[in-house]
Parts: structure tokens; C-alpha cells; sequence
């Protein structure tokens, strides 16, 4: 119990006081791997991303855990759960995706093992997309308040709707989820900075450019398809008569 609880404290100290738990830049690097096998579309991006998450709910809860870290972010701890549950359904989604596109064999898959093909959210879509995120954020803010979580509250409040609408989204394999987590980052890089998680805020930061090189990625690899899709249906004869 000693070696787990000396695992659990680790910090990287610097000169002045000042700290970082191992476990917060664990948490962080294996968010950054399951984001980048996530611009890959790999099915593994999400188990490894599961790990980073339960990893960093133990961070964000800190008063509970004994953290030298107390600010509780309950929208940030409670993204880590949210983000389990979903990355169930997406690591399920994607399995199902990569087998249906090798003939119900996934060791048939293509070369690259890629899961799923980038699509536009439908407009329908698009719009559930901003009405969640505004009004989740609105409901959520009074909830986070009365629980105490770190101010500003509606910032936790809009990371975790981002966070979830995000996640769903990439499951989906929608292009614009990528946005969405820009806009989560805009506001998680000066909370995080407030409330002292420096890891996750540097991190944050990251993610930013991260997400819109993503963004664009996806939006090529989508343009490509749809290209390729257009010159097979053009060049395949027509049935005789």
C-alpha cells in the first residue's frame, strides 16, 4: 500500500515550490495518444484513451483523493466518466464500422487498419450539436454551482457538454466533432490555468492546434472519398439492355 500510495503522489517539482502530479501528465499523454489515433481513425485510440481518463478523474477530484491539488473540477472530473461511457460506445461503433468494411473479417481490414470513413454531420445534426452545447451548459452551471465546483462554473459546465458532444461525434465519425473541441479548448486553457492544473492547461493549449490540424485532416481525407466515390460511379459501365 505504501508503493501505491507513493505512486499516487508522485510530483515533478520544480525550483520555487512549485508541481506537477505524474499522474495529471500521465492522464494528459494518454489523452494526446488517443487523439492521435483518433486522426488516424484507429480502434485503439480509444482503450488508451480510457486509461488517460480514469487516470485524470482521480486528478480533478483532488480533495477526495488526497491531492495536493484541491480545486475539485466537478466538470472536469465528471467529463472523465462521461468520457469512459462514451468511448465504450465509439470503441464498440468502430470495431462494428472496420468489420462491416472487411466483409465481417477484421484481420481483412484495409492495409491501414482504418475504422471509420469522415462524414458532414447532416444539418439537423449540426444544429443539436450548438442547442447542446448552449443548453446543456445552461442547465449544467447552477448544478456545478451548487455542488462546488471551481468558478467560473459555466466554463466547467460548457468543457463538459464540449467534451461529450465532442466524443459522440468522433464515435459518429463526424468531421466537425474536431471544432467542438476547439471551442472547449478556448475556454479550458484559462480555467485550467486558474484553478492550478498547469499539465492539463499546457496540454490544452497543444490540443488546440492539435484539434484544427485534425479538423482539417478529416475534411481532406472526406473530400478524397467522395472524389474517388465520384470517378468508380463514372467509370463503371452501364447494364446492357
Amino acid at each position: 500500500m505504501d508503493l501505491l500510495r507513493w505512486l499516487f503522489d508522485a510530483k515533478l517539482e520544480f525550483a520555487g515550490g512549485g508541481f506537477l502530479l505524474w499522474r495529471e501528465v500521465l492522464g494528459n499523454l494518454f489523452g494526446l495518444a488517443s487523439a492521435l489515433g483518433g486522426m488516424r481513425r484507429k480502434v485503439w485510440a480509444w482503450p488508451v484513451g480510457i486509461i488517460g481518463n480514469a487516470l485524470l478523474f482521480t486528478v480533478f477530484m483532488g480533495s477526495v483523493f488526497g491531492s495536493p491539488v484541491y480545486a475539485n473540477l466537478l466538470g472536469q472530473a465528471g467529463r472523465q466518466i462521461m468520457f469512459i461511457a462514451v468511448s465504450i460506445y465509439g470503441w464498440y461503433r468502430w470495431k462494428q464500422a472496420r468489420a462491416a468494411a472487411s466483409g465481417g473479417d477484421p484481420a481483412s481490414a484495409d492495409s491501414h487498419g482504418v475504422a471509420v470513413q469522415p462524414r458532414w454531420a447532416s444539418v439537423k445534426a449540426r444544429l443539436g450539436l450548438v442547442l447542446a452545447m448552449v443548453g446543456g451548459t445552461a442547465i449544467l452551471t447552477p448544478i456545478f454551482n451548487a455542488l462546488g465546483s471551481y468558478p467560473p462554473v459555466w466554463a466547467d459546465a460548457w468543457i463538459f457538454m464540449g467534451s461529450l458532444l465532442a466524443t459522440y461525434g468522433m464515435a459518429k465519425g463526424w468531421v466537425e466533432f474536431w471544432l467542438v473541441w476547439v471551442a472547449v479548448d478556448l475556454v479550458g486553457v484559462p480555467l485550467l490555468f486558474g484553478a492550478g492544473y498547469y499539465a492539463s492547461a499546457f496540454m490544452y493549449i497543444f490540443y488546440g492546434g492539435f484539434t484544427l490540424a485534425g479538423f482539417f485532416i478529416w475534411w481532406r481525407v472526406r473530400n478524397r472519398n467522395e472524389a474517388l466515390a465520384g470517378a468508380a460511379a463514372t467509370t463503371t459501365p452501364s447494364p446492357s439492355r
